[in-house]
């Protein structure tokens, strides 16, 4: 009896071995498998930056540019580099960055074709390049650049509660765009040069701006507010322009990621920006389609004319995946991500037979007056020109397959550490 008990408990004890073992062997698949997962969004992120430096092959022609110019869609596309360049550790990436800042910005860091005054926030976006590139060639022409830059900022014209136009030819009005383009500058420039009041100028901008364009309703943002009510396309009791264009709703969240990494925790606009990037994280899958992707006007998918549209989807992708990368957000939120990825790569990316990667309908351009003017109907929107490869798209898909590749909680988001 005592040896068919020992010899039983022997028999049992190898089996939960021989479990415990198949069980460490399955988990090591599973993560494997994960970490692959992981890995192969950033290798198809990087391997798009590929395909934008072989069509682009100097960093100004990004967007399909024609001149050399500080725009701010290249600026767009030189902070995806730069990122794929602290990812990769691959300088080469940097190097296409710098060269052109380089060839932009004089000794005494006047910036090539810059006329500050326009006061027009678009300009300010191509200023984030320049901190990575002063601070890897300690070269004090790119500081001067930001300061000049810093100097428009403190003499733009403000709404009467101290909003910034987002251009002196479009008084009065405060576009969800022109939050992407200055706020993030502004906080970074501010944490790196110890110069608080900018970050507080940033966490004002972000607040006025969700003042007056966030719709409850629907929990979406209006592209833009007229304090005036004098132009077409304002609602002559709100100011608000009359649809919820995609991309603008996309500068709008990525700002906001984007300035958190610069707001002190303690600061009393840190808790606040979170709530903003709460509230649109779990309003935006409403509007996300079967295949993952959102639409050129938001809130209406099934409309005729409407159609999903590539830069608000990559936006969204990267600006879920970072917040999810952060803390901000619930962990369950990356699937909203993957599911824009696969969406992208799935009905919008073709490979071509050069093996480089394109991404289609991409919305060339958006706006509100002007001439021809431009006023924000539905019909406007869906009109509007459509082109592959489009910076303001292709920029935010690289960094969210980085940070769909990355799950630290990195303080900027995408280094490994």
């Amino acid at each position: 009896m005592f040896l068919f008990k020992f010899m039983k408990k022997s028999y049992i004890c190898a089996k939960l071995r021989k479990m415990r073992k198949s069980a460490l062997v399955l988990l090591l698949c599973l993560l494997s498998l994960s970490l692959w997962a992981q890995e192969d969004y950033a290798a198809y992120g990087i391997r798009f930056a590929e395909s934008e430096m072989a069509r682009f092959p100097e960093a100004w022609q990004l967007d399909h540019g024609s001149r050399l110019f500080f725009g701010y869609s290249q600026g767009v596309g030189c902070c995806a580099m730069l990122q794929v360049g602290k990812y990769t550790g691959d300088k080469k990436y940097f190097d296409y960055v710098e060269q052109w800042a380089d060839s932009l910005i004089a000794d005494d860091g006047t910036i090539h074709l810059y006329t500050p005054e326009t006061y027009n926030l678009d300009f300010i976006n191509s200023g984030k390049v320049l901190f990575e590139v002063y601070q890897q060639t300690d070269d004090a022409k790119y500081k001067k650049a930001m300061e000049k830059l810093v100097r428009q900022l403190k003499n733009h014209p403000r709404t009467c509660d101290g909003g910034y136009w987002h251009k002196l030819i479009y008084p009065h009005q405060m576009w969800l765009d022109g939050i992407y383009m200055a706020s993030p500058f502004m906080a970074q420039y501010g944490a790196i040069f110890k110069k608080e009041e900018w970050i507080d100028e940033a966490v004002k901008q972000v607040t006025l701006c969700h003042q007056h364009t966030f719709d409850a309703h629907t929990g979406l943002y209006h592209h833009a507010w007229d304090e005036s009510r004098s132009q077409r396309w304002a609602n002559p009791e709100t100011g608000l322009s009359p649809n919820f264009w995609g991309r603008s709703i996309g500068w709008y969240f990525m700002a906001l990621v984007d300035c958190l990494d610069w707001i002190p925790a303690e600061h009393e606009g840190f808790q606040r920006i979170v709530g903003y990037v709460r509230d649109l994280a779990g309003t935006l899958p409403r509007y996300q389609d079967k295949d993952g992707l959102w639409y050129q006007v938001l809130d209406c998918p099934e409309r005729e004319g409407n159609f999903p549209e590539a830069s608000v989807t990559a936006q969204f992708m990267y600006a879920y995946a970072k917040a999810v990368n952060k803390g901000y957000i619930d962990p369950a939120f990356r699937q909203i991500a993957v599911k824009a990825f696969e969406g992208l790569k799935n009905q919008l990316i073709e490979e071509k037979e050069d093996g480089t990667l394109s991404l289609t309908r991409c919305c060339a351009v958006g706006g509100l007056g002007g001439n021809p003017y431009r006023d924000g109907s539905f019909e406007y929107y869906t009109h509007e020109k459509i082109r592959d490869n489009d910076a303001k798209a292709t920029g935010p898909f690289i960094m969210g397959c980085l940070q769909l590749g990355n799950m630290s909680n990195a303080r900027n988001g995408i280094l490994k550490e």
